[in-house]
């Protein structure tokens, strides 16, 4: 595993500065693609829908995208590993704006999903791989850097997406949402292909054996649990006969895989990523965290406008306000997991989310719009303690030819968390509107009235409230889940590898000589 480690960073130095520039310059670019497209694509929905109908289905243009980016993570990951990162990412780009060509001629829903499909299987590749060449450009010491600005084109991502998407659907045509894609991404190509080099890897005599039979049968028990779980509810109850079909069907995929990859030479989704405390407990985490971003990303919307009477740019404002002190405190985040730790980090700021989400339902009713975006300010810079001193930690406790599957894990994982926080939290919200309403009619039924522009009845603006409360109280409790998790699952201390370590004096962390990872047990 020594001779595959990466001298990327080596060669970065020996050609200059300004190649590596510019291969960060193309990482933020492959980054804001697929940052871009999953906010950039719901304003202009009224648009599309009218102009190709559809109105019923509408909801894959989400769900087949996010399956699809979801499912081939860990395959992307793998592959990198093996074939090394450059051909993964010029295959998932060139994959990605091909999606997004197609998407600009669809010619009616059923078209446009699908082609949405094949954008999701270029965007796993982006976010994976640009995820895990951060780690490789720059040593432990540096890498907050490059991740802060990947962090800062999410933030500017998440506040840009739907207002660009709703200029072009107004001013142009919904097809340029897809189309702005493709100078972006042939600029991003472009330096990919003219500055990022990779090391020749040493010859081992054997030829890179890829598990296929693994793959597809990932992709296969992925796509099934996450349609059930993104369908279930909404397009039939949960206790119907698809939901049942589907659930049995991703159970019985569930042990295929398992089968398939006990006795693969190079498993898509090696035993190891499970066995090693670090990336579980990590893994874990990240999974609870994508349950939690559900909350305010889907729910306090709503809120902001049914109970706080606010217009739909304003209530936006009151949602972005976390993604920008989210990048701030993920850039800060070294200057305290160098003296405590990245599991004491990381605990700090899941542990202060779980009282900020805590805090929302106690906020006075109607309340004023300053409320909840202080609580979401403050989110954002708890959250950013919390994720990157994970990603970076994990990343550093693997070599090169594991990266790229440990990144793809804690992606997958969080993905996946998002996946099913919407499934459940949308059962809550619902369950508690049909509570408080006798019955009548679901959360998606009362938005629709609220947004016919009349007022909104006090016994709906109250059911919403606490509809919206019980969502932010179940996140409070997935942080309080994650919390738990590494204090009792994570190591104290993570095993950083000898080449990545700082000053023992400077990061509290054990440094491990890279053959001590290959046991299982850590």
């Amino acid at each position: 595993m020594g001779s595959t480690r990466p001298a990327i960073r080596d060669t970065a130095q020996r050609t200059g500065t300004d190649k590596r520039a510019a291969v960060v310059a193309a990482l933020m670019l492959a980054m804001a693609l697929a940052a871009l497209d999953a906010t950039i694509v719901s304003t202009a929905v009224p648009q599309i829908v009218g102009d190709l109908g559809g109105f019923s289905v509408f909801s894959w243009l989400f769900s087949g995208y996010l399956l699809a980016v979801t499912v081939t993570l860990p395959v992307y990951g793998k592959l990198s590993d093996t074939f090394g990162r450059k051909p993964v990412l010029i295959a998932g780009a060139a994959l990605f704006l091909l999606g997004s060509l197609l998407c600009a001629v669809a010619w009616n829903m059923a078209a446009l999903i699908a082609f949405r499909i094949v954008q999701g299987l270029g965007g796993g590749a982006l976010q994976g791989t640009v995820q895990t060449l951060a780690a490789d450009l720059y040593p432990l010491k540096e890498r907050p850097k490059i991740q802060s600005k990947l962090s800062t084109v999410w933030a500017v991502s998440a506040v840009a997406g739907p207002g660009v998407g709703g200029v072009l659907a107004a001013y142009a045509d919904w097809r340029w949402i897809f189309l702005i894609n493709l100078p972006i991404g042939a600029v991003a190509l472009w330096l990919i292909v003219r500055y990022l080099h990779e090391p020749e890897r040493e010859a081992t005599g054997t030829r890179a054996r890829v598990d296929w039979a693994g793959a597809l049968a990932v992709f296969a028990c992925g796509g099934v649990l996450l349609t059930a779980l993104v369908q279930g509810g909404v397009a039939w109850p949960w206790l119907s006969g698809p939901s049942i079909a589907l659930f049995g069907t991703g159970l019985a995929l569930v042990a295929v895989v398992v089968l398939v990859e006990r006795r693969a030479a190079e498993p898509i989704i090696p035993g190891w990523v499970w066995r090693r405390r670090t990336i579980a407990a990590v893994n874990l985490a990240l999974g609870a965290l994508g349950l939690l971003m559900v909350a305010p990303a889907v729910f306090l919307p709503t809120y902001a406008q049914s109970v706080l009477g606010l217009a739909p740019v304003a209530a936006g404002f009151v949602l972005s306000v976390w993604t920008l002190s989210w990048p701030v405190s993920a850039a800060l985040s070294q200057h305290v997991y160098r003296r405590i730790g990245f599991r004491n980090t990381a605990m700090l700021g899941i542990g202060s989310a779980s009282l900020i989400l805590l805090a929302f339902p106690f906020l006075p009713y109607p309340g004023q719009a300053w409320q909840p975006t202080l609580l979401m300010l403050l989110l954002g810079a708890a959250l950013g303690l919390f994720q990157l001193p994970l990603i970076v930690g994990v990343q550093s406790t693997v070599g090169w030819s594991e990266r790229g599957t440990a990144t793809a894990s804690v992606l997958f994982c969080r993905q996946t968390g998002q996946t099913v926080g919407a499934a459940l939290f949308g059962a809550v919200a619902n369950g508690v509107l049909a509570s408080r309403l006798g019955g009548a009619g679901d959360l998606d039924s009362v938005t629709r009235a609220l947004d016919s522009g009349g007022t909104a009845p006090e016994a709906t603006r109250r059911a919403i409230a606490d509809a919206v409360h019980a969502v932010y109280l179940g996140a409070s409790c997935a942080a309080a889940l994650a919390f738990l998790v590494l204090l009792l699952l994570a190591p104290r201390r993570f095993p950083v590898l000898k080449e990545d370590a700082l000053d023992e004096d400077v990061l509290k962390e054990e440094v491990l000589e890279e053959d001590v990872l290959k046991e299982d047990g850590r």
